[in-house]
């Protein structure tokens, strides 16, 4: 059983879903083919394309074995349940820092994504947001140093 639990959406959920179905049926056959044909390429202790795609293998095992943990201990959160001003996970928050608006969507951590404004419920900006509602001043300790923030917008 695991220690933990991993929250997300019910999106994140179908994400994760949809890579291991195209993981386990479509890229899992192509490397055991790509091992078949190094095989053929002769002795296996010096064959640089056989050890290649037996290093592929066990990342595309391990990554297999992950999502799957991921999605038993699933714990899909439902951000309706939640004050329709208050921040929580699944739920975008817009804040003001120094006259600057930035804008977070905040999600588990299996799909955390900053390049595209989804930060994980365990980064320091979230845990510093959550439970928090329009209107709040905050100070998030961060690795950077202080953030001193006014959330002006919770959407979703």
């Amino acid at each position: 059983m695991a220690d933990k639990s991993y929250p997300m959406t019910a999106e994140g959920k179908k994400k994760l879903e949809d890579e291991l179905e195209e993981l386990k049926t479509k890229k899992r056959p192509e490397v055991i083919d790509r091992i078949k044909v190094a095989r053929g390429f002769g002795d296996l202790s010096e064959n640089s394309e056989y050890e290649a795609a037996k290093d592929e293998q066990s990342t595309l095992e391990n990554r297999i074995v992950t999502i799957q943990t991921m999605l038993r201990y699933a714990e899909i959160i439902d951000s309706k349940a939640v004050a329709k001003n208050e921040v929580s996970l699944g739920k975008k928050v817009t804040f003001e820092e120094d006259g600057d608006e930035e804008t977070y969507e905040i999600v588990g951590a299996a799909e955390a994504d900053a390049f595209n404004g989804k930060i994980s419920n365990e980064s320091p900006i979230a845990q510093g947001l959550i439970g928090r509602k329009v209107g709040d001043k905050v100070t998030i300790s961060t690795p950077g140093g202080e953030m001193k923030i006014k959330i002006t917008k919770v959407e979703g």
